[in-house]
């Protein structure tokens, strides 16, 4: 994996189509955002401080691609879903944690998103999340990793993919 950037500088600017000049996340991944700290960053990917945590250590880890949520993945997307997980456990490496089987890694699933921009959280410890928080990573409400790659996994053998009380499921015939 590539080192994590800590320049505040942000690379390859983005003013095409995959950028939503509306969009909170996508300023703060093309650096329009100068009260955000990027604590990882990249040509595709960037990483800070969740402004709400649910946890001691929460970060968002957004491509720079505006995608709307984890329901607009395909197949093709399972590398920049696995990339985004390699790069939330190389941050909190990077912050001392240790513990790396007490951790989440996760998506909210529509409705159940606050910004309407693909977003991986990174929480750790998991096992001590914030009370307060703590219903918002741990039901209906919350797809991990896992479970998301598994889902985009059998889309690329072609089985359609369906989302049931929020929760990807696959129809039971074959058909795409």
């Amino acid at each position: 994996m590539t080192e994590a950037k800590l320049s505040s500088e942000i690379p390859n600017k983005r003013t095409d189509d995959d950028y939503d000049e509306t969009c909170g996340f996508c300023m703060i991944a093309n650096g329009d955002s100068s009260d955000t700290d990027i604590m990882y960053n990249d040509e595709d990917i960037v990483c800070f401080q969740d402004l709400h945590p649910g946890a001691a250590h929460h970060y968002l880890v957004v491509p720079k691609k505006h995608i709307h949520s984890c329901k607009s993945l395909e197949a093709d997307h399972i590398s920049i879903v696995k990339k985004m997980a390699e790069i939330g456990r190389s941050v909190l490496k990077s912050k001392n944690v240790t513990d790396l089987e007490d951790i989440s890694l996760g998506f909210h699933v529509p409705p159940y998103i606050s910004v309407p921009h693909l977003h991986l959280h990174v929480l750790a410890p998991y096992s001590q999340l914030y009370i307060e928080t703590k219903y918002k990573f741990t039901d209906f409400r919350y797809l991990t990793v896992e479970a998301l790659l598994q889902a985009l996994e059998m889309k690329k053998e072609g089985r359609k993919l369906i989302w049931i009380n929020c929760f990807p499921c696959m129809k039971r015939s074959q058909a795409t």
